[in-house]
């Protein structure tokens, strides 16, 4: 039971990453990205193949990985930069399953639907030391990535991002290089959710095309939309909710040992909707919704007289 637990905690710290990821290219930016897959299965990807076939150490491997899914975020922000809302969504939804197919198809590079197996791992002992040090190291990923993204958003490059996302064309008229910050804001998430994708690959040793299921997907916009779009903290606390509530109905077959497989699956997928419904409904702009910018005027400043006519 621990090591399920411990498990649970440690898909959550990845989702955590994902989802802070998400939130600085949908939350703050307000470019609406559904190839996130594609920066996490690279990352992962990447560093595999450098730790398993070109024998480098794993921290290289994790580095390379997450560099890489930070350029690739940049060269998408180049392709994809003109495109807004609905046509952005599905322009990157396309790009994912570009990468899928790439990895599926290249046997020769990515072993293809057979994927990439042996992937090392840190030498932390075994069985249950190495789950919790890799939970606790997974958590400090979370830390040290929520820190920077807080700073980002308390930062005038923050700033800028959520005036660029509630409307750039006045953001541009002030005088902010749109193009420049959307790409700035698309490689830090794209370098986040590539780091995501190392620390999975070596957590459980194996990746292969799986990652690119579009139910993670589903999952990470839940995480994000649950725990309050442009919040930080809600997108952690969303990751690990949505974690929870998934894995905790796993238990209804203990509970109706009556159904079957298939009936138990439908069944859960009903109660994590409607429980989703429930919250949404409740709290509307999530559970910890994006604080709300109060602008004050400095204390020197000078007011300027309004001079009324004496004949109104």
């Amino acid at each position: 039971m621990l090591t399920y637990v411990i498990s649970i905690l440690t898909f959550g710290s990845l989702y955590a990453l994902l989802a802070l990821g998400l939130n600085l290219m949908w939350g703050m930016a307000g470019m609406v990205n559904l190839g996130i897959l594609g920066y996490y299965a690279i990352g992962g990807y990447v560093s595999a193949l450098l730790t398993v076939k070109l024998g480098f150490p794993i921290v290289v491997g994790m580095s390379v990985g997450t560099l890489v899914a930070a350029l690739l975020g940049a060269a998408t922000c180049v392709g994809l930069v003109k495109l807004r809302d609905d046509y952005l969504a599905i322009a990157t939804l396309g790009f994912a399953q570009v990468m899928a197919l790439i990895v599926q198809n290249e046997i020769w590079l990515t072993n293809g639907t057979d994927g990439i197996s042996q992937i090392p791992r840190f030498s932390w002992g075994g069985g249950e030391t190495f789950n919790l040090t890799y939970l606790v190291f997974c958590l400090i990923a979370v830390a040290v990535v929520l820190a920077a993204t807080e700073a980002i958003r308390r930062a005038p490059f923050g700033r800028a991002l959520r005036a660029i996302r509630d409307d750039p064309m006045v953001a541009a008229t002030a005088g902010k290089y749109v193009f420049g910050f959307q790409m700035k804001a698309l490689t830090l998430g794209g370098g986040i959710m590539g780091l995501a994708g190392a620390l999975y690959a070596h957590y459980i040793g194996f990746v292969s095309p799986e990652v690119f299921h579009p139910q993670l997907l589903i999952y990470i916009f839940l995480a994000l939309i649950l725990g309050g779009r442009g919040n930080n903290w809600g997108a952690v606390i969303g990751a690990f909710f949505v974690v929870f509530i998934v894995e905790g109905t796993r238990f209804i077959a203990e509970l109706m040992p009556m159904l079957s497989a298939v009936q138990i699956g439908a069944i859960r997928q009903l109660i994590i909707g409607i429980g989703f419904i429930v919250v949404l409904q409740k709290r509307p702009r999530g559970l910890f919704p994006e604080p709300k910018r109060i602008y004050k005027s400095p204390k020197n400043a000078i007011e300027t007289p309004v001079l009324v006519s004496p004949h109104l």
